[in-house]
């Protein structure tokens, strides 16, 4: 069995807005000797599986940074603080899309993002019937663009790697084990 590495010190190195960079000085339970590792504390995040009435998956298409590459992804973000994942992931999706549903949003899983470096846990859901309801309210450096593409284009999308945020093919994943996509 693997012993968790106890944890000594910790520092906070800086604030970059949606995640902290901290030192954490951890004992190998092995050999007893200290290391320091970089961790990115983060609140927990969300994503969601617009469905609509129609039977169409709402994809939007937008920007990042990190890869300096457009993608195509679900709705979701950061859970605010004192929010509930399913608040957070009903508020995302209509904030990013405008498509709201009067169901209740499904939780297909949790997954951990990347605990090599991450602390944060992602939950992912489906929220069947959805309607455009409102205008997009988009954060102030979002450019979102709404596609709506049927289960056998976003099946294909996947498989030709259009779609290829890891985060978003284990949605994708969480949403086949529930319901055979």
């Amino acid at each position: 069995m693997i012993n968790k590495w106890e944890t000594v010190n910790s520092k906070k190195l800086a604030n970059y807005r949606i995640f902290d960079a901290v030192i954490k000085e951890r004992i190998n339970p092995l050999t007893n000797e200290k290391a320091e590792f970089t961790v990115l504390e983060s609140n927990d995040w969300v994503n969601i599986i617009p469905i609509t009435i129609d039977n169409k998956i709402i994809i939007i298409e937008q920007y990042r940074h990190g890869t300096d590459s457009i993608t195509f992804e679900i709705p979701g973000g950061l859970i605010e603080n004192g929010e509930n994942p399913v608040d957070a992931a009903k508020r995302e999706c209509t904030e990013e899309t405008g498509y709201i549903s009067t169901e209740e949003p499904i939780l297909t899983g949790i997954s951990l993002p990347n605990p090599a470096y991450q602390n944060n846990t992602c939950f992912s859901f489906v929220w069947k019937n959805c309607k455009l309801q409102y205008i997009q309210n988009l954060d102030k450096h979002e450019i979102i663009n709404i596609h709506k593409f049927t289960f056998d284009e976003v099946k294909n999308m996947i498989k030709n790697g259009t779609i290829n945020h890891s985060v978003i093919l284990t949605a994708f994943y969480f949403f086949h084990l529930k319901f055979g996509f």
